[in-house]
């Protein structure tokens, strides 16, 4: 049996404006998956964050707001099984247990998010433990783990490897509204930390993601504790 990596897609992969991107991760992903399983969440991206904004403005409660930037993970997730064409199961799964059996089919799985109060890392990492995943690499929008917002800030190091309960920290801080997920969530902390989940963060290029599988140590790699 081949070995399943799970890897949480940026939501930034399904830009409107950029329909060669999608093509590309699709072309890499028929490619990879002769090695491995890719088990793919997709996020909701900018285009959930415009939904959610909207109907935040009209006064909806936040499990609703989380219940439409599923819906937008799931529509991104179709987009990515059309690219695939033959080579992925033929629609986003909607329960944790439907992800199982898609699996054991042996295509390309692609999914959205799960449960609302859940961000798509969460559900990754959820996911990851279900079907006994290898590795779960969450591809984002940066190439890894900083001291601060290195989009902000010149002087932000990267951590080649962070241990878990350092990162818990640094998240602590973190808002949970819908859709302000990002880099990684408590959930999916106490996951990875419960099963010992491998898990890198890295950015979101399929050099980068194959090169991640192969064995390179590229992102941020969470270091959990053994005990």
């Amino acid at each position: 049996m081949k070995k399943r990596i799970v890897i949480k897609l940026s939501g930034r992969v399904f830009a409107m404006d950029n329909v060669k991107l999608l093509k590309d991760w699709a072309e890499f992903l028929v490619k990879i998956s002769k090695v491995c399983q890719p088990i793919i969440v997709a996020g909701g991206g900018n285009i959930a964050r415009h939904y959610i904004n909207h109907a935040r403005s009209s006064g909806a409660d936040e499990s609703t707001l989380d219940e439409l930037g599923i819906e937008i993970s799931r529509l991104n997730a179709k987009l990515l099984i059309y690219a695939l064409k033959n080579k992925a199961y033929s629609h986003p799964p909607t329960t944790l247990q439907e992800v199982r059996h898609a699996v054991d089919d042996g295509l390309i799985v692609v999914t959205g998010g799960l449960h609302p109060g859940q961000s798509t890392n969460g559900t990754a990492a959820l996911i990851a433990e279900k079907v006994k995943a290898e590795q779960f690499l969450n591809a984002t929008d940066v190439d890894g783990v900083y001291d601060m917002d290195p989009n902000k800030f010149k002087k932000a190091k990267k951590f080649k490897r962070i241990e878990l309960k350092n990162l818990k920290n640094m998240l602590v801080h973190e808002d949970s509204i819908a859709g302000g997920y990002d880099l990684m969530d408590i959930v999916a902390l106490k996951i990875i930390e419960r099963s010992k989940i491998k898990t890198r963060i890295l950015k979101a290029s399929p050099k980068i993601i194959e090169k991640a599988i192969k064995g390179s140590n590229l992102g941020t790699e969470i270091i959990i504790p053994t005990k």
